[in-house]
């Protein structure tokens, strides 16, 4: 089992020396344990789907999530993104809730992200994997190490990429981010919890395209 063989190359020329790390090396033994005894959530050939669907060559957006969904047919290795024909998460839902108010289009028919990941939209999750109905069963157990480092080196050898940073722990990856060369949007969580306070009327998605329109980026092209 090698969970890494379909991340894009890009990324393993940036990542090589993490994944000979200690604590990299602990971590796969320990999914590769859970992925024989538990049922886990992605499958594994889509643990590092966001690697494989977005080179680091082409990445101009990360939407960093927390942990995957831990229900059937929802999580396939993108943050906020379910499998065609599950029904939208709440924050999903709000998500496409304020991306058809932002940009004034239609709301979606599916929860797949795809799109948007193959248009240079990093959707990155904190942690990578969980068991089956057990939320947060693999937080702590080195993903969180990992993204950090992810992070950093997106923020060291890219310039003018968009961080949107939806809720605390979103946000508490901030220290990470050279604010010099990248451009940070904040709002509270998609979640019913705290949505209404800042998250509706928040214009991520506009917003993130007029700053790499004004970059000489090319925009995303959001529909979905």
């Amino acid at each position: 089992m090698n969970l890494l063989e379909n991340i894009d190359t890009s990324w393993k020329k940036q990542l090589c020396s993490e994944f000979d790390k200690p604590y990299f090396l602990s971590l796969m033994h320990f999914i590769e344990a859970e992925i024989r005894e538990q049922t886990i959530y992605p499958k594994s050939a889509d643990v590092f789907n966001a690697f494989t669907m977005t080179p680091f060559d082409k990445l101009k957006v990360v939407i960093l999530g927390q942990d995957p969904y831990h229900g059937e047919n929802q999580a396939h290795g993108l943050a906020f993104s379910v499998q065609d024909g599950t029904a939208f998460p709440p924050s999903l839902k709000n998500i496409f809730k304020e991306y058809s108010s932002d940009l004034s289009y239609a709301m979606p028919k599916s929860g797949n992200l795809s799109k948007w990941a193959d248009k240079g939209v990093f959707l990155l999750n904190a942690v990578l994997t969980v068991r089956a109905h057990v939320a947060h069963s693999h937080k702590n157990r080195g993903w969180e190490i990992f993204t950090d480092e992810v992070i950093r080196t997106i923020s060291a050898h890219k310039k003018h990429v968009v961080f949107i940073l939806w809720g605390k722990p979103a946000q508490a990856k901030l220290k990470l981010i050279d604010t010099s060369k990248h451009l940070i949007l904040e709002a509270v969580h998609p979640s019913p919890l705290s949505s209404y306070r800042g998250f509706f009327g928040s214009s991520p998605f506009s917003k993130t395209n007029a700053y790499l329109e004004t970059n000489g980026v090319k925009e995303i092209d959001w529909k979905l």
